[in-house]
């Protein structure tokens, strides 16, 4: 494909560029970024639809702000990718989330102007407000600004953060970016709050109208000043906002570049805490990204004319089984409600959605919520179904140990992403949940290692009657089964998937896979563990007897997960065997696909037969 030529963009590499550029002009660059933008994530993949709904407001954040002196934090982080083009890293955005790529979030390793590494959500005004305390006292401090999607506003932690921000008065700015989605639509009282913003007659007479009123009525203007906040949110109805102690503006067009510049010179002047609510539209200025912005908030490298993904598309075969089976389960038992977390479309959630409205609750981006929620539902005999990501559901720890496990209830937990996720990286890669799991007392842990075996767990874990996980990982299946063939699991019991001898491979989850070329060449016994918890000990006594070499191969981190769970258990029995774990290492793993990261952990087939080999030979 040939270069296209774009003037004003191909000068532009850092902020000081950007700024030598004449504001009438700043339109014309965005139609140019933003066509570049459609250019490389059409080849590269990634995250698309947020990046083009906020080029004119990242344009002006820079154009206004000065980088890196001033903070610039973007919340998650997945619209930041015209803030990378901006900031010296226009050429590699082709490398996006490819290994030795860019990273696909905001990474402080990479660039000084990213403030913050970001990849989870409702954290920028936590960090925002902790940069303003810490510059309090500094003289000619820097600008703080917190960029927050409408999404990520409705999380807890951004709720937490504003509370706190506005009664201490930090000097910080948060954007609020309005596009009406994360990655599902938006639920919930904020998202219904910022809508009558928006759309009341009222309010847009108001805005058009109050400070002129204001200005020929000096009595009114004295009373309003006396009167306070309140009496401030009648002219502006940011009435929330103001009783958290943050001035409000907006809500501004924020394809309006014009505006944007304008108001956001002069909120530079301010102090305190403010607040400016900017609407956009997410896929803005590509027609298949407005039309269609679930598919189109994430994508693989896709034709920009037809919008039609290039190859394969990868297989999320396990969130099949699981939206099939759900729907199936709901049927006969009307005690079945489905949570998420804002996890409906990723974790095959909305099909049952459609299908059992009253019984489906997208609770937006509150994990903590999500879980309490659930442990409510179950304390009065219901039956809840938990989908969340592993990285997730780091965020609802305590509510998984408090709430939930404590007190025995009757709960799935179905965790999603577990293991090696590629190209999100490090902030979205689900390397713990195994051993943060499996140290909660009450807890079962299944991890399925095919379609067949995904289907007999979510049965099983259903049917126990307390807390119970099945995890599995974004990817394809091993066997292709539709996972409609399922024989019933036992709670705790693995299954020898080959007889050996000498060498016993256990093998956790989508291991047991990448274990069978290890097993068949070392002729050892290769088992099907199943159950992280509880062990299958029987099974395990019975190996020891006839086996000298234990070899566990699980895709989580090897510090206190599965294999350390085999490890204790033999230490406890004093058996006379030699162990050796293979996991994923002790350190945050870089983007890649998923069989580089595999491959570099050595848990690719090749990998795991010498590692095993040379633990025989030692």
């Amino acid at each position: 494909m040939k270069k296209k030529t774009r003037k004003l963009l191909d000068a532009v590499n850092f902020p000081r560029d950007l700024k030598r550029i004449p504001k009438e002009k700043l339109p014309k660059l965005c139609e140019e970024i933003r066509s570049f933008l459609i250019e490389s994530v059409a080849q590269s993949g990634g995250h698309f639809g947020s990046n083009l709904g906020v080029v004119e407001l990242t344009v002006a954040l820079h154009y206004v702000f000065d980088a890196p002196r001033d903070l610039l934090i973007w919340d998650v982080g997945h619209q930041a990718y015209a803030h990378k083009i901006l900031t010296g890293r226009k050429n590699q955005l082709y490398t996006i989330r490819k290994k030795g790529g860019l990273a696909p979030f905001p990474k402080r390793e990479e660039s000084e102007y990213d403030t913050s590494n970001t990849g989870h959500t409702s954290t920028s005004i936590s960090l925002a407000t902790g940069m303003a305390v810490a510059n309090r006292n500094k003289k000619n401090a820097p600008c703080i600004v917190a960029l927050i999607g409408d999404g990520a506003l409705g999380g807890g932690m951004a709720f937490e953060a504003l509370n706190h921000a506005g009664d201490i008065k930090a000097d910080i700015l948060v954007v609020l970016n309005d596009n009406k989605m994360s990655i599902s639509p938006n639920v919930g009282g904020m998202e219904k709050y910022l809508t009558r913003l928006i759309s009341s007659p009222a309010y847009i007479n108001l805005r058009d109208k109050g400070l002129e009123i204001l200005e020929r009525m000096p009595s009114v203007q004295k009373f309003v000043h006396k009167a306070g906040i309140q009496a401030r949110g009648v002219i502006t109805p940011g009435t929330m906002f103001e009783e958290l102690g943050f001035k409000y503006y907006g809500p501004i067009d924020g394809h309006d570049t014009k505006t944007l510049l304008e108001v956001l010179k002069n909120l530079k002047k301010m102090k305190g805490p403010r607040f400016l609510h900017v609407i956009t539209k997410k896929g803005k200025g590509y027609a298949l990204a407005e039309k269609d912005v679930f598919s189109l908030h994430a994508t693989s490298p896709f034709d920009p004319v037809t919008g039609e993904k290039n190859g394969s598309v990868e297989n999320i075969a396990y969130t099949d089984v699981f939206a099939n089976w759900i729907c199936e389960k709901a049927k006969k038992d009307l005690s079945l409600h489905a949570v998420t977390p804002a996890m409906g479309s990723g974790s095959g959630l909305i099909g049952f959605g459609e299908k059992f409205p009253k019984r489906y609750h997208d609770v937006g981006i509150a994990e903590q919520h999500a879980l309490a929620f659930a442990a409510g539902l179950a304390l009065v005999g219901k039956k809840p179904v938990v989908a969340i990501y592993s990285s997730f559901l780091q965020r609802g720890y305590d509510q998984l140990i408090h709430d939930i496990a404590l007190q025995n209830l009757n709960m799935l937990l179905v965790i999603d992403r577990a293991g090696i996720v590629g190209p999100d990286g490090a902030t979205h890669a689900g390397s713990f949940d195994l051993s943060f799991l499996r140290v909660i007392p009450n807890f079962i842990v299944m991890a399925p290692s095919d379609e067949y075996e995904c289907y007999a767990m979510l049965e099983a874990g259903y049917d126990y009657p307390g807390p119970a996980a099945v995890r599995y990982p974004k990817g394809a299946n091993l066997c292709g089964c539709g996972g409609k063939k399922s024989q019933p699991i036992e709670i705790g019991r693995a299954k020898i998937a080959r007889e050996g001898k000498k060498v016993a491979i256990l093998a956790f989850g989508t291991m047991v896979g990448r274990s069978k070329y290890a097993a068949e060449k070392l002729l050892a016994t290769l088992v099907d563990m199943r159950f992280v918890k509880p062990l299958d000990e029987e099974l395990l006594r019975e190996l020891a007897k006839t086996h000298k070499y234990f070899v566990t191969v699980e895709d989580n981190v090897i510090a206190g997960g599965a294999g350390s769970a085999v490890d204790e258990f033999f230490a406890r029995e004093n058996a006379d065997v030699k162990i050796r774990n293979l996991g994923l290492p002790d350190r945050f793993l870089e983007h890649g696909t998923r069989a580089e990261i595999l491959e570099g952990a050595g848990l690719d087939d090749e990998g795991i037969l010498k590692t095993i080999n040379g633990f025989v030979r030692e």
